[in-house]
């Protein structure tokens, strides 16, 4: 019996270094691209364009060029204005729909959501001559401006099919004992949601703060269609200044790049827990 269990343990533990081989492996070929792009981006265009994989000598004056030349000062400040409306609206919307999905009942209801989680086989380039149509109508009905300006960068992406699914899954698996404990208590849907099934799905809202920042700050096929001037293109625009007639100065477009990954990253670092909390707890059943 104790030969067994030691074969047992000898077994566990030769799976677990077996696993942690695989994902070590696995981490360091998915940080390559990552690293060669900030070694690039060291790199004089010579180098950036040989083979050499690390600089012979640091450039830090890249970042320097690529802030000034993509016009980041600029860019930046509009990504973040089209970032936190466009998160405001997302999230607002979807809090509001999926409770509607999850704890409302409506005639039509479950097909109404079968149709909805439908668009999501719907490619996302097929919307944009739609939404493009929309917004141009749009603006010339309203007192608004919505081509080359932030409704038409915003407004089109406040509702996400995936975010309400997300949620509504999540506001489904609240026990029905404790909205009846609040509604003796006097609370409505309005206070039991804000009161309630908010707090507790902070997880998963922060994973849609999270993929609607991503989506919205790396966006450049949207926003160069209704834009025609630089007043409100967002800073994934600046990286296309660095292609000139001659070819790509590649080691100026990976500084770039690294400077407009930067607020992903620190947001993700921020919100690393609740996103991993989210995915373990992601309501995928109820």
């Amino acid at each position: 019996m104790g030969k067994q269990r030691r074969s047992l343990h000898k077994t566990n533990s030769s799976a677990k270094v077996a696993t942690y081989v695989i994902l070590l492996i696995g981490a360091v070929i998915s940080l390559i691209p990552f690293v060669w792009m900030i070694s690039t981006s060291f790199k004089n265009l010579g180098e950036a364009l040989g083979s050499s994989f690390f600089p012979s000598e640091l450039h830090f004056e890249n970042y320097v060029e690529a802030w000034k030349r993509a016009r980041f000062s600029e860019y930046f400040i509009n990504s973040i204005i089209i970032a936190a409306i466009t998160l405001t609206g997302q999230v607002t919307f979807s809090i509001f729909a999926a409770y509607a999905f999850a704890r409302i009942k409506f005639p039509g209801r479950d097909f109404i959501f079968g149709v909805l989680l439908s668009t999501m086989m719907i490619p996302a380039m097929v919307n944009i001559i739609p939404n493009f149509l929309t917004v141009t109508w749009l603006g010339r009905i309203g007192p608004l401006k919505w081509i080359n300006n932030w409704p038409a960068l915003t407004v089109p992406f406040m509702g996400s099919v995936f975010a309400i699914f997300l949620l509504r899954q999540f506001f489904a698996q609240i026990p029905d004992e404790l909205f009846d404990s609040a509604q003796i208590d006097g609370a409505g849907h309005f206070r039991f949601l804000w009161q309630i099934a908010v707090p507790l799905s902070k997880a998963s809202i922060m994973v849609i703060v999270v993929l609607s920042f991503i989506g919205t700050w790396n966006a450049l096929a949207w926003p160069m269609l209704v834009t025609n001037t630089p007043d409100w293109r967002p800073i994934s625009v600046g990286l296309m200044n660095f292609v000139e007639e001659a070819g790509q100065q590649i080691n100026l477009t990976m500084a770039g790049a690294f400077i407009t990954i930067i607020p992903i990253m620190i947001i993700y670092f921020f919100t690393q827990k609740q996103f991993t909390e989210s995915i373990a707890r992601s309501g995928l059943k109820g």
